[in-house]
Order: structure tokens, then sequence, then C-alpha cells
């Protein structure tokens, strides 16, 4: 199979269990789910899908020779996410208003225990809680601020669908990063990875956890929400794709001024004010989780972080970490 990738190139896929996952329903659902949510009215830069990452994400950890278990667990890693991805937080998540987004990592394992993913897996004789378990794969997953195939391949793949870098600046990084002990992300110099680490910080101040993904965050999860509550959908829909849940929803637009007036604020049709502080008045109030990364380098055959060179970043990342606060009030 020749795979054509934004990020990549063209990548030729040979290994059957990788083929066979691909092509399964639960990979091929992902091709339905917005990266971002619902981005369309807030962000430039065409779209992404969760199959393009998760696709992206096995062909990083192919093109650093991972063990095929890591591949197989980077292909799969985002199966879980619900339509509209981490939006769904703020609709079926934890109560702590968008902190820490992660309901698709809390219903992963049942999620892929119900689906097709453990029959292919034993038809190749694969250790499914081996492959669930994700303190085996390092290179495709760990904390932040370490970096990882996951962080690599969604930042340099937005940034670049949003027109701020070039395939230059991609092959520059690739030139520089490097597997240590098939568990270590790093660079092989401190400049590009302070490089990748600011823009990474900047990039995340401006859309991951900036004011337009507050408003598009608020806004389909208030939608989504009503139509919960309405029975417009139930919780069964969200495992559907973003196209089949709106569809679903759109046919009771005209009968329900409140839900029309929810659409048009979701789609940029209605006035909003966002603010950082709690004002006199508003009707929205989440948070935004912060992402910042502080990469590895190698000097003299030691592993040095950004931070431990340059200390004024190292502060910066300390206070940046905190998720971002938003009040949304919007006006007739």
């Amino acid at each position: 199979m020749i795979y054509t990738d934004r990020i990549y190139g063209k990548i030729k896929i040979t290994e059957p269990i990788i083929l066979e996952l691909i092509n399964c329903p639960s990979i091929q659902r992902l091709k339905g789910i917005d990266q971002a949510g619902y981005p369309k009215p807030w962000f430039p830069g065409s779209p992404r899908t969760r199959f393009e990452h998760s696709t992206g994400v096995f062909i990083l950890l192919k093109k650093y020779n991972a063990p095929l278990e890591e591949k197989v667990a980077g292909l799969i890693h985002d199966v879980s996410h619900l339509s509209f991805s981490h939006a769904i937080d703020y609709v079926l998540g934890k109560k702590d208003q968008g902190k820490t987004l992660d309901y698709q990592d809390n219903i992963f394992q049942e999620f892929v225990r119900k689906s097709e993913i453990p029959k292919i897996l034993a038809k190749h004789n694969f250790d499914l809680d081996y492959i669930l378990e994700e303190k085996n794969f390092p290179l495709k997953e760990n904390d932040l601020p370490d970096i990882c195939a996951d962080r690599i391949d969604y930042f340099l793949r937005d940034i670049y669908a949003f027109g701020l870098i070039n395939q230059k600046f991609i092959k520059k990084i690739f030139d520089s990063l490097a597997v240590f002990k098939n568990k270590i992300w790093a660079f092989k110099n401190f400049e590009t990875a302070k490089d990748f680490a600011k823009r990474f910080m900047q990039f995340d101040n401006n859309y991951y956890s900036g004011y337009p993904t507050a408003i598009m965050f608020s806004t389909i999860a208030n939608y989504l929400k009503y139509s919960l509550e309405k029975n417009y959908v139930s919780k069964k829909d969200f495992y559907q794709t973003d196209k089949e849940v709106l569809n679903k929803i759109s046919k009771y637009l005209d009968e329900d001024l409140q839900l029309k007036k929810l659409y048009a604020a979701m789609n940029n049709k209605i006035k909003f004010k966002v603010y950082r502080k709690k004002p006199k008045k508003f009707e929205h109030h989440l948070f935004c989780k912060s992402r910042a990364v502080d990469p590895l380098f190698v000097e003299k055959n030691k592993f040095i972080r950004v931070s431990d060179v340059d200390k004024k970043f190292g502060k910066a990342l300390e206070k940046y970490l905190v998720p971002k606060e938003y009040f949304i009030r919007f006006f007739k």
C-alpha cells in the first residue's frame, strides 16, 4: 500500500497487521472525526482528521525504527476519540470544565476491547493487554513536557496546515531528531530543540489553548449538551462521525429556536467577547489545557533539556503549563 501524507510524503506500508488495522471500521471511522473539534468557523488552514494524525504517528514511529508493537499502539492510540474530538470532554468528561481533556484516554481500553481490534491482534499473534499498556511505549506517548510521537506529529501537522512552516523546516526537524535506546526522543543540537520548543509554546498559546479554541469548545459543547437534554441525540450517537451527529440534530433546527441560536453561536454568527478575568456578566466559563514541551538534546553524550540552558524559557514553562481560564459573553 502506498500512502500519501502531507508531512511525510509517500510511504509504502507493508506490515500485514497495520494494513488490516488501517482498513478496519474503528480506524476508518476516524476519517470523520476532526482533529480540532469543529474548527471551520474559527481557524484557518485545511482540515485534519484523527485518521490522518493516527496514521501519521504510525509513520513517524516507522521512520525512526520503533518496534512493530509500538507502531501498532501508535496507529490505534486515538481510536476512542468520539465525535468532535476533545470538544466531547466538555459534554461527557469530568466536571473540571476542560482542565484535563482526558475523556478518550479514560474510555480507551474499554473502547478497544469492544471493537474488532482484539480479533485482528489475536490473528497476528499480538498480546492485547501488552498493546493496551501505555507504559510499554514511551516513544509513542509520555508526559509533558517531554516530546513523543503523538506530540511531534500533531504539532508539525497542524502548524504546517496553517501555513506557518514549510517542508524545509520539517526536514530540519527530522534531520535533528533521534531516538535513543528505543525509548527517548532527543534533538542532536540545542538550537533546533529550542526552536521546536518555542514554536510549540507560541502555537499552543495562539491556537491549542487560545481564545478561538475556547469559544469553539464552548459553543459546540453547548449545542451538543442541549441536544442531549432534548433527546435529539444520545450518548451512543457520539460514537459515530461528526457529520452523522450534526445531520441527526439538524432536522430539529427549524422547530427549536434555542437550538437555532446555539447553532448560530457555534458557527460564529453571534457577536461575543472572551475574558481572561471574571467579568460581571458572562454565559460560559471553561478552561483550555495548556501544552508546552521542554525537549532533550544531546551534547557530549549527555541528555540536556532546553530549560537547563535557557533559564528564561524554563521559568516561562513553569508558569505556562497551568490551564487557561476563559469567560464568554454573547451579545444579541
